[in-house]
């Protein structure tokens, strides 16, 4: 375990930044390359801009917090009051809900309250939620938490952007989205210019916005460019509670079900009920390992009739129950 020193990013001639003051709030296993990127883009700024950003790092206790690479980070501060002009950037990773403390959830909102500008980085966007700091505004959240967070807070705008900025709040996708969110910040602070310098040093190429989506699209996840099949999957990852029958999919593609069966046999070596049956399968799994939902409530959620069936189903394909899963998982990470 390596043990890293934090950086205050403090102009030296002691003079107040002139935007902004931003406080990293490491959460246990918080991922390491969404908070690098947002708090590298702010350093590069400096040089381009000098005493442009400050930012401290802080969390409970106020000592050290640990990546979900294993590194630990000394800290600035504990969650104590900041400065209303202060920024907000709270950092999750893996298992966000067992880092959600209570603790952290009742200063988010004493904060908030305060008219403190809050962003989330990478699953933050679930701490957010869970202290009811996104009701009634948009967010996004990584992709592979996206089912879990669409059942648990239906108050809240759910897009697929890499970024969302609404009003106070920010929320991010997750990886390289941190930089994506602070190069636009950088421009409206500083200026596309510096922005553009800042995304030239760090080699990157392409700065997304809002507008963009954090997944890639079905023909280069897929590895296979078919209008036609790609557009079936896109009904069946739509529509996953209540299946739509392949003879349905054909049609809606001006397809004969035996047509659309050779299709996904050719490119994708399955059935389209199979490949339909893990999409689904896939759902569950993430409501089992990130929410509290019973068993019989992720079975409705993922299209199952009963949950003998989904037991079935999810055993033939993951080699376990789904009891089973959920129990490993709850005693691996401490419960949800």
């Amino acid at each position: 375990m390596t043990t890293s020193s934090a950086s205050t990013g403090r102009p030296e001639d002691g003079t107040v930044a002139s935007s902004g003051r931003y406080i990293f709030v490491l959460m246990n296993n918080f991922t390491m390359l969404s908070f690098a990127g947002a708090i590298e883009a702010l350093r590069i700024a400096n040089r381009m801009v000098p005493n442009s950003y400050v930012w401290k790092l802080a969390g409970e206790g106020g000592e050290t917090a640990v990546c979900s690479a294993g590194i630990t980070y000394g800290l600035d501060m504990d969650l104590t009051e900041l400065q209303r002009d202060d920024i907000i950037m709270l950092c999750g990773g893996v298992d966000v809900q067992a880092a959600t403390s209570k603790k952290l959830l009742n200063w988010l909102r004493r904060e908030a309250r305060r008219g403190v500008k809050i962003g989330a980085l990478c699953t933050a966007s679930y701490t957010l939620a869970s202290a009811g700091l996104l009701d009634g505004k948009k967010a996004t959240i990584h992709w592979e938490n996206q089912d879990s967070f669409a059942e648990e807070f239906e108050d809240v705008e759910l897009t697929k952007s890499v970024f969302v900025a609404d009003g106070n709040r920010m929320t991010t996708a997750g990886g390289t989205s941190s930089i994506d969110l602070m190069l636009n910040i950088i421009a409206t602070d500083l200026g596309e210019e510096v922005a553009n310098m800042v995304a030239d040093q760090q080699i990157y190429s392409s700065i997304r916005t809002d507008q963009d989506q954090q997944r890639l699209s079905i023909p280069t996840r897929i590895g296979v460019r078919h209008p036609k099949l790609s557009r079936v999957i896109q009904e069946m990852e739509t529509n996953i509670e209540e299946p739509i029958s392949p003879s349905l999919l054909a049609k809606e593609v001006g397809m004969s079900t035996r047509q659309l069966e050779r299709l996904f046999r050719r490119y994708l070596n399955r059935s389209p009920k199979r490949y339909y049956m893990e999409i689904r399968l896939q759902k569950a799994r993430n409501l089992l390992m990130q929410t509290d939902m019973s068993v019989i409530n992720v079975a409705l959620a993922c299209g199952f009739a009963s949950p003998s069936h989904f037991s079935k189903c999810y055993r033939a394909h993951y080699d376990t129950t789904p009891y089973r899963e959920r129990g490993a998982h709850s005693a691996k990470t401490g419960g949800i």
